[in-house]
């Protein structure tokens, strides 16, 4: 029997901007940084893009870009905060994406998610659509195709936000093992608990 893994990376940060400046202010806790985002874009996001790989003498044998090998999902105000202040880390990201429909036989590596991180169970019907769908339309703006999954902010669910997605085209999201109480594999009737 073959045995498969697959990592996924959540890649989010919160909005940071001041709304009357329209920009993130000098945070002194993020220092040698100017703010958060750009600490952790250096220290995070763009390591992932230029991952190093040593040999046995501890000198780089490769630079790879992580992004590519694994399942990924960004928020999209991080990505609009990306493409404005790391450009480099940004195009990095897309290109991953476009190398992984390659790698894995059209499927590529990122999924979208809800537009602003809001708790899906917690909003009426309208307002799970909206974020639903102004998440699908970022990931097509950015990445230049349909996404096949979704991230569900803090993977909290409910059948109706299921629903939402569903409807809007979403094929699969990703779940704790606490919560599902079955499963089926594909091309099979039976379920399992």
């Amino acid at each position: 029997m073959d045995h498969y893994i697959c990592i996924h990376g959540h890649f989010y940060q919160p909005p940071r901007d001041n709304p009357w400046l329209e920009a993130i202010e000098l945070q002194d806790s993020a220092s040698p940084y100017h703010d958060w985002n750009e600490k952790i874009s250096t220290e995070c996001y763009a390591s992932n893009a230029t991952s190093r790989i040593l040999d046995d003498r501890s000198r780089i044998a490769q630079i790879v870009n992580n992004y590519a090998r694994i399942s990924f999902n960004f928020g999209p105000t991080l990505l609009a905060w990306l493409e404005q202040k790391a450009p480099d880390v940004y195009a990095a990201i897309v290109e991953a994406d476009r190398e992984s429909l390659q790698t894995f036989s059209g499927h590529g590596s990122a999924m979208a998610q809800a537009y602003n991180h809001m708790i899906l169970p917690l909003a009426n019907r309208r307002d799970k659509y909206t974020q639903v769908l102004w998440g699908i339309r970022d990931f097509e703006h950015r990445f230049g195709r349909q996404p096949e999954g979704m991230w569900l902010p803090e993977t909290a669910v409910d059948l109706k936000s299921l629903d939402v997605l569903a409807e809007l085209g979403i094929r699969f999201t990703i779940l704790a093992p606490r919560q599902a109480h079955r499963i089926r594999p594909v091309g099979e009737e039976a379920w399992q608990d």
